[in-house]
């Protein structure tokens, strides 16, 4: 009876925990083809339908997982952007629907390190020690522009009024340099993602930027003073961890860029574990006012530790099958997150970053 006269006054029962809805930020991690991971992650939180993207911030591979995601979302929604990702990942890997130049050219972007038994690794390695891609490629052609441009409408992204934030590195200054929705072009997408021993420099503004892995891997601090939520969903693909000292040629090289690409994003991670305690010390205001910052609640999905089959050279791996691979892994990763933190989002973060840096010490 209770329950009939809450009806007929208007007053609704609580929403089912499976129809309810929370709004993220997505932090996207570059990381070569292990980028298809993303992917999987993004794929299973647009099915499952429960999380509102407010806010993207991407570097390199990353940068273009979320700039497709927001093509999508821009498009048509959830279910045009789970098509549109994989198309992207369908047309990138080998046998894929892009040319064969442009498909090389995806292959490259996905890494900084070359498959160790791959020809173009031989020769790239041999005209790398007497050419930089100046001499190498005078004329500076990049088929990357019209791989991007096939992929996103940036237009189309500027106009959904979504917070969008793109990594680069300052070449001459070597500092990071975050590109904002409205800036966003096909020509941000190129530096983020661009490697400077295959391609010029991106100049923008009349200067040189190189891929946004190096300086901001990714971005997190924007998310101090921007979007409606204060949560941010990290996806990582370089683990902070391994199990054991590297021992062999192959396994030391991929745990030299694990740490080179991850340094950023620690010395983020610190900072907004600093700026929550100020914040919950009362010496900084918490909003987006003036002199007001967000106390950041951080969860993370992280490639697991398979040393055994991912490093530095799988990181340019272009079979279907294998980013069928991580796609999946991101998929049940994504699963795994949301049944055992759904309902924290909103409520308090699952990363303890002070018991990180505890660790790691």
């Amino acid at each position: 009876m209770n329950q009939i006269l809450k009806w007929v006054t208007g007053e609704r029962p609580p929403e089912p925990a499976k129809h309810r809805k929370k709004r993220i930020n997505l932090a996207l991690q570059g990381g070569g083809a292990h980028g298809a991971f993303t992917w999987g992650v993004l794929d299973q939180l647009l099915e499952d339908g429960r999380l509102i993207v407010d806010g993207i911030s991407g570097a390199s591979a990353g940068a273009l997982n979320g700039l497709v995601l927001a093509d999508g979302l821009a498009r048509g929604g959830p279910e045009e952007a789970r098509k549109r990702l994989a198309e992207f990942w369908r047309a990138a890997s080998f046998g894929g629907s892009l040319p064969n130049v442009q498909r090389q050219v995806v292959e490259r972007m996905f890494s900084v390190v070359p498959l160790s038994d791959s020809p173009m690794k031989a020769w790239l390695d041999a005209m790398g020690r007497f050419m930089s891609p100046y001499e190498l490629n005078p004329l500076n052609l990049n088929p990357l522009r019209e791989v991007i441009e096939k992929f996103v409408d940036f237009e189309a992204v500027r106009a959904t009024g979504r917070d969008i934030f793109i990594s680069a590195t300052n070449v001459q200054s070597g500092k990071l340099r975050v590109f904002t929705r409205d800036e966003v072009t096909c020509e941000v997408a190129m530096a983020s993602a661009c490697l400077p021993f295959l391609f010029q420099a991106v100049e923008i503004d009349g200067v040189p930027y190189w891929d946004g892995g190096y300086t901001g891997n990714p971005a997190l601090f924007p998310f101090l003073r921007a979007t409606q939520t204060e949560d941010i969903l990290l996806v990582q693909i370089y683990p902070l961890l391994r199990q054991k000292a590297p021992t062999t040629k192959r396994e030391i090289m991929s745990r030299t860029h694990e740490i080179t690409f991850n340094a950023s994003l620690e010395a983020e991670l610190r900072g907004l574990e600093t700026a929550n305690r100020l914040i919950d010390e009362g010496k900084l205001g918490r909003g987006t006012g003036p002199g007001q910052y967000r106390a950041l609640r951080m969860h993370r999905i992280v490639l697991e530790d398979m040393s055994d089959t991912l490093d530095a050279a799988s990181r340019l791996k272009n079979d279907y099958e294998f980013f069928d691979m991580l796609h999946k892994l991101g998929q049940r990763a994504a699963r795994r997150f949301l049944d055992a933190h759904f309902d924290d989002i909103g409520a308090r973060a699952t990363i303890d970053l002070s018991a990180e840096e505890a660790v790691k010490a």
